[in-house]
C-alpha cells in the first residue's frame, strides 16, 4: 500500500500539470501587480532551495521568515521544505525582544527578511552573524543584504522531487503569546498535509466541486496557523485556488475588489469592523428594516456585500477568537454564508466548524473529519486532531502536561455539546476568576454579549477579588474620535446603560457587572494590549488599569469614562 501523499507531492503535481496557471498575485505599488504561475513559483522556489542546500545546513535546520504576507513567503516556505529545512515564521509586528527570543530559542540558521514596517527597530535584535536574505519587497534599509532576486538569478534550480518524511518537522509555530513567553508548536509534514486535505474537502463540499478557480486574499498574519493552514497550505493542496495579497491597510479595499474572493476568512474583530463601517453609512435600524422586506432585502444585502468587496464570496469563515452569534446572524441576513470555526495552534487550526446545515447560535460546530472530542469531568474540551502538534520545541515536559493518558490534547477551553454534537465554548479555564463573592465568573460569554452591540468594538470583563465584576469597553472606531463630545456621551451612556441592564438580566447574580468603563485609548498591538492576531492580552490590560480600579468603583452610575 502506497504512503499517503504529502503537501510537496501535491505541489510537484501542479508544477507538472498546470505550469502556466496563475497561482499568486502580488501588488507592488501604484496599482501594479506581479503574477506568479505554478511554473514560476516552483522555478524560484527550486533555485532558492538549491542555494539553501549549498550552505551545508543540517537536515531539519530551522530557517526563519520575518515578513508581512507576500508571494515570497510562499516561495521561501517551499524552498525551505525542498532544501530539507523547518520553517520558523515570526510575526512581522513582533517586538525586537520577541524577534531575538524566537531566533535564539529556535536556533535558526538563516533569516528571510520581507515586507516590514519596523525593520530598523527589529534589525538590532537579530543575533550577530546570522545569515540574512532580503525579499524583493523588503524595506529600503535591507537593500545592503543579499537579495532574493540576485540569488535565484545565478543559481541552477534544484532538480527532481525532493521528498520529506511524514514525521519530519515542517514548521515551528510560535504562539502569539497572550500569556507569558511564546511556545514553539512543532508540526510534522503528515499533520499539515492531512489538515490541508481536510480543509480542501470541507471547502469543496460547502461550495460545490465545480468551481474552476477559487480566489482568496491573504492578509491575516501568515506567522499564525489560521492563515497558514486555511490559505497557504490549503492552496498548495487544492491546486485551483488563486491567492491574492494585500499591499497595505490603506489599499485593502482596492486589493479586496481586485481579488473578488470566493472564499474569505477573518477574525471577529475585523468582521465587527466591517459591520461598523456599514453602520457608519446607514443606521442599523434602517438597514434592518430594509433587510426584512421580501424582495428589496435581498438586493440591499447583495449591495452591502458588494460594497465590502465580498459580493462573490460563497463561503466565509471566522476563527481565532469567539464571535458574537448576533454578528453571524447579521451577515447571514445579508446573504453571506458565514461559518464559525474553533481550533488552536496546537491542532493546526483544524478542530470544529459550523456548516450550512449544522449551525446554532453560540455554537462553533461539529468536529472536522478525523477529529475526536470529549468533555472532561471539569468541563475542559479535549481534542484529538489529525493536525495535532508533535510537541513543544525544547519543552517536552510542557507538552506531556497537555496530554491525557490516551493522547487527547487539553485545550484549556471549557465547553459543552448539544444533542446534535455541536460544541459551545463556555469560557477559558485560566480566564475564570473569582470576585469577593467567592464564585467563578466566566468572562468570554459576557464579552460576546457586549461585543454584539453596534457601539462596542471590544470588551474585557474583569474584577478579580473586587465586590463585583465589571467590563471595560472600546467604542466603535467611528465613535472614538467624538467620544469627548457631550451629546455623544449622553447617547452612549443611555444605550450602554440599557445594555448593562439587559446583560445582567441574562446572568446569575454573582456574575452581574457593576459598570461598563469606556476606555479613553484603544487597545492595540503597538501598545502591547493585543497579540498579533488581535486577541486581548488580558493580564497586560488588567495591569495597566489596576491603579484606577478603586476610583472607578467609587463612582456612581452604570457607565464610567476612563
Amino acid at each position: 500500500m502506497s504512503e499517503p501523499k504529502l503537501i510537496l507531492d501535491y505541489v510537484y503535481e501542479y508544477e507538472a500539470a498546470q505550469p502556466d496557471r496563475v497561482f499568486l498575485t502580488q501588488p507592488i505599488g501604484g496599482g501594479r501587480v506581479v503574477d506568479y504561475t505554478w511554473g514560476q513559483t516552483l522555478d524560484q522556489a527550486r533555485r532558492m532551495a538549491a542555494h539553501l542546500a549549498s550552505l551545508g545546513l543540517p537536515r531539519g535546520a530551522r530557517i526563519a521568515i520575518l515578513s508581512k504576507n507576500c508571494a515570497h513567503f510562499f516561495l521561501a516556505e517551499l524552498a525551505i521544505w525542498m532544501a530539507g529545512g523547518t520553517t520558523v515564521a515570526i510575526f512581522p509586528t513582533e517586538s525586537p525582544e520577541n524577534v531575538r527570543y524566537v531566533l535564539e530559542h529556535s536556533e535558526s540558521s538563516l533569516l528571510f527578511v520581507g515586507k516590514l514596517d519596523t525593520w530598523d527597530e527589529q534589525a538590532p535584535a537579530v543575533p550577530a552573524g546570522l545569515p540574512l536574505i532580503a525579499f524583493p519587497l523588503a524595506p529600503d534599509s535591507a537593500r545592503t543584504l543579499p537579495q532574493w532576486d540576485d540569488i535565484v538569478a545565478r543559481t541552477t534550480p534544484l532538480a527532481g522531487r525532493p521528498a520529506r518524511r511524514p514525521d519530519e518537522l515542517s514548521m515551528l509555530i510560535y504562539t502569539s503569546g497572550s500569556t507569558g513567553q511564546p511556545k514553539g508548536a512543532m508540526h510534522s509534514f503528515a499533520g499539515i498535509s492531512r489538515v490541508s486535505e481536510g480543509i480542501v474537502a470541507n471547502s469543496r463540499a460547502e461550495m460545490g466541486d465545480t468551481l474552476n478557480e477559487g480566489r482568496v486574499i491573504s492578509y491575516l498574519p501568515l506567522a499564525h496557523c489560521f492563515e497558514r493552514a486555511w490559505v497557504e497550505c490549503a492552496a498548495f493542496v487544492d491546486g485551483r485556488t488563486r491567492v491574492y495579497f494585500s499591499e497595505s491597510l490603506d489599499t485593502f479595499l482596492a486589493d479586496l475588489q481586485r481579488a473578488r474572493p470566493t472564499s474569505f476568512i477573518s477574525v471577529p474583530r475585523l468582521w465587527l469592523k466591517f459591520q461598523q463601517g456599514v453602520f457608519a453609512k446607514m443606521p442599523p435600524k434602517k438597514l434592518d428594516r430594509l433587510l426584512r422586506l421580501p424582495f428589496i432585502g435581498k438586493l440591499v444585502g447583495r449591495k452591502v456585500l458588494a460594497g465590502l468587496g465580498l459580493g462573490e464570496v460563497k463561503r466565509a469563515g471566522s476563527g481565532s477568537a469567539p464571535i458574537p452569534a448576533e454578528l453571524i446572524g447579521w451577515y447571514r441576513r445579508l446573504g453571506l454564508n458565514l461559518i464559525e470555526g474553533y481550533a488552536m495552534t496546537e491542532d493546526f487550526a483544524y478542530s470544529h466548524s459550523t456548516t450550512q446545515d449544522h449551525v446554532a447560535p453560540g455554537y462553533v460546530g461539529l468536529p472536522q473529519a478525523g477529529v475526536e472530542v470529549r468533555i472532561d469531568d471539569d468541563g475542559e474540551i479535549l481534542i484529538k486532531s489529525p493536525g495535532q502538534l508533535v510537541g513543544y520545541y525544547k519543552q517536552p515536559d510542557e507538552y506531556a502536561r497537555c496530554l491525557t493518558p490516551d493522547g487527547y490534547f487539553r485545550t484549556g477551553d471549557l465547553g459543552e455539546r448539544n444533542a446534535e454534537g455541536l460544541l459551545r465554548i463556555t469560557g477559558r479555564k485560566k480566564e475564570l476568576f473569582k470576585t469577593a463573592k467567592g464564585k467563578y465568573v466566566a468572562p468570554a460569554p459576557i464579552e460576546n454579549q457586549l461585543n454584539a452591540h453596534p457601539m462596542i468594538e471590544l470588551s474585557l470583563v474583569s474584577g478579580v477579588g473586587q465586590p463585583s465584576a465589571f467590563a471595560m469597553v472600546l467604542l466603535a472606531e467611528d465613535l472614538r474620535p467624538r467620544q469627548h463630545q457631550a451629546t455623544l456621551r449622553t447617547q452612549v451612556e443611555a444605550e450602554l446603560g440599557t445594555l448593562l441592564q439587559q446583560v445582567n438580566r441574562s446572568l446569575p447574580e454573582h456574575e452581574h457587572l457593576r459598570m461598563l468603563v469606556v476606555m479613553a485609548e484603544p487597545w492595540s498591538i503597538e501598545n502591547g494590549c493585543l497579540t498579533p492576531t488581535m486577541k486581548i492580552k488580558r493580564s497586560r490590560v488588567e495591569a495597566v488599569v489596576a491603579p484606577q480600579l478603586e476610583q472607578w468603583y467609587a463612582q456612581r452610575g452604570p457607565v464610567i469614562w476612563a
